[in-house]
């Protein structure tokens, strides 16, 4: 079943290793195909990535879009060990994103370490 995605005016969408840029009107298209595809509001940069769960989340966006997942698996546990022993109650979703990863489910692992993400805003909101 075709994925159908609708960009916002100059929104941009990665898809496989091209970055698309909607021009000024809405757009909306299907697509049909196994390969990465990420929004810009789901997009880390290395200058965004500036907490240990976002290193984590920016670690395994690299692994989802460039299909390589040994490229960055020591990097990648390095990032859990030291979030583990920051936060120990972080282990539920690191252990759902880890085995996301083992069965090769990508993007399912990015939306685990998006609930990370939401937890870790609000505990340095406060």
């Amino acid at each position: 079943m075709p994925l159908r995605v609708e960009l916002k005016p100059f929104e941009r969408i990665v898809i496989g290793q091209s970055v698309i840029t909607n021009s000024e009107h809405r757009a909306t298209f299907l697509i049909d195909g196994d390969t990465p595809i990420l929004r810009e509001k789901d997009i880390l940069t290395a200058e965004t990535a500036n907490t240990p769960v976002k290193r984590i989340y920016l670690c395994v966006q690299q692994m989802y879009l460039e299909d390589d997942i040994p490229k960055y698996q020591e990097l990648y546990l390095g990032f859990v060990r030291d979030m583990l022993e920051a936060v120990p109650s972080s282990r539920e979703h690191i252990e759902a994103a880890s085995n996301h990863i083992l069965n090769g489910d990508l993007y399912k692992a990015l939306r685990e370490i998006r609930k990370l993400m939401k937890r870790e805003e609000e505990l340095l909101s406060r």
